[in-house]
């Protein structure tokens, strides 16, 4: 193993025997590019279900990588005023902020229904 790649991290392989195994790194896995807002389209819906009788919001459909994903669920946390999070490619906001999150993404130039 050369010495660049001893500290990075294998993706899908705990340990393989085969001496010829080829692993697959991290920073070799193709990002997806991002598409421009206009041409997003961004769902937004409310869950209950599964989540112990609380209210989220979530956000689907994001075409892009995670951290243009992370960059727009932080900027709607803000300015939402509420906590959440981003996980699976899903964008998940505390609260029932259908509304909101409409007005604020249209503003920024997602087309959200």
């Amino acid at each position: 193993m050369s010495k660049n790649k001893k500290n990075r991290t294998a993706v899908g392989v705990v340990y393989s025997t085969n001496p010829d195994y080829q692993y697959q790194y991290e920073d070799d896995c193709e990002q997806t590019e991002t598409l421009p807002p206009s041409q997003q389209k961004l769902h937004i819906r409310m869950e209950r279900s599964g989540r112990g009788g609380k209210t989220v919001t979530v956000v689907d459909n994001f075409i892009g990588s995670d951290d243009d994903l992370n960059d727009l669920g932080r900027t709607l946390k803000t300015r939402c005023g509420v906590g959440g999070s981003v996980k699976d490619g899903q964008i998940i906001i505390q609260g029932d902020f259908r509304d909101r999150l409409v007005t604020i993404l249209q503003s920024l130039g997602y087309p959200a229904k």
